[in-house]
C-alpha cells in the first residue's frame, strides 16, 4: 500500500476554521462575514457556521455593536500555556542533564492536564537497564510521584469528586485506591516538598518527584526521576536521591522567578 501524504488526511472544515483564525493576524483586529468570505473564497453561510462553532468554543468573539468578529480569549490562554511550557522546558533541560549525571537515573518533567499528568521532557540515564517514561502520554495522579506533586494545585474537594466519579484504578498491588489516603499523601507532599511512587504504577519501578514553581509561586510542573527497584535502597533514597531531586527542582524554580 502506498504511503499517503499527511495532507491527504486533512479535514477541510477544520482547515477552513484554521484559515479563519489566521486572518486575524497582525493588525486585523476585527473582520466581518463578507470580508472573510471574499478572502477565503467561501460562501457566507459556510463562514457563518464556522464562526458560530469558533464562538461556541471561545476562539472567536463577536462585537455585539458592529457585528464583526475578533479573536477570543481561548487563543490567549493557549498562547500563555505554550509560552509557559516552553519557558519551563528551556530552563529545565540543563538542570535535568546535571541531575542525571549526578544520580545516574532518568529524569523527566511533567505538567498537569485535566486531572492527569503528562510527561513533556526527558533526559535518559546511561544505564543499560533504565526507565524510559513516554513523552505525551497521560498518566493518573494517584499512583505517580509527579501526579501527587501536581495534585497540590487542585482543590481537595474537586480532587475527591474526581476520584469518586472516575475511581482509582489499581495498576499494581502497591497502588493506593483509597481517596482519603491519597489526599493525605498529597497534603504530606506540601509539607515534605517531594512525593514518591512506590511501585504504584509499574512493578519494579519507583519514582521521586518535586514541584517546580514560577514567579507566581504556583506549581507549574514536576521534576521526577524513575529508578528500577534493584538499584534503590531506603538509604540511597533518603540521603542521595530525594535531596538531588529537590535541589534540581528548586534550581529550575529559581530560574523561573520563584524566590
Amino acid at each position: 500500500m502506498d504511503k499517503k501524504n499527511k495532507t491527504d488526511y486533512c479535514i477541510k472544515s477544520v482547515e477552513h476554521a484554521l484559515d479563519i483564525l489566521e486572518q486575524f493576524q497582525g493588525s486585523e483586529t476585527e473582520l466581518g462575514i463578507s470580508e472573510l468570505s471574499k478572502r477565503l473564497n467561501l460562501h457566507k453561510n459556510k463562514i457563518f457556521r464556522l464562526l458560530a462553532t469558533l464562538v461556541s468554543h471561545n476562539y472567536i468573539e463577536q462585537n455585539e455593536t458592529m457585528g464583526n468578529y475578533c479573536l477570543g480569549a481561548k487563543n490567549l490562554q493557549l498562547g500563555l500555556d505554550f509560552s509557559k511550557n516552553m519557558g519551563l522546558l528551556q530552563q529545565a533541560k540543563p538542570v535535568q542533564e546535571v541531575l542525571v549525571r549526578k544520580c545516574t537515573e532518568t529524569s523527566y518533567i511533567s505538567v498537569l492536564k485535566n486531572f492527569q499528568t503528562v510527561n513533556v521532557s526527558m533526559v535518559e540515564s546511561d544505564h543499560s537497564l533504565r526507565v524510559v517514561p513516554q513523552i505525551g502520554v497521560k498518566l493518573p495522579l494517584h499512583c505517580t510521584a509527579a501526579g501527587k506533586v501536581l495534585a497540590i494545585n487542585i482543590n481537595e474537594e474537586n480532587l475527591r469528586n474526581h476520584f469518586q466519579l472516575n475511581g482509582l484504578k489499581k495498576y499494581t498491588d502497591q497502588t493506593i485506591d483509597n481517596p482519603d489516603t491519597i489526599c493525605k499523601l498529597i497534603r504530606n507532599t506540601v509539607k515534605t516538598g517531594y512525593a514518591i511512587d512506590n511501585e504504584e504504577l509499574d512493578e519494579g519501578v519507583k519514582s521521586i518527584g518535586a514541584p517546580i514553581r514560577d514567579y507566581t509561586r504556583q506549581i507549574i510542573g514536576a521534576l521526577s526521576i524513575s529508578v528500577p527497584t534493584m538499584r534503590l535502597t531506603s538509604k540511597r533514597t533518603d540521603l542521595d536521591l530525594v535531596p538531588l531531586v529537590m535541589a534540581a527542582a528548586n534550581e529550575i524554580s529559581f530560574k523561573l522567578g520563584f524566590l
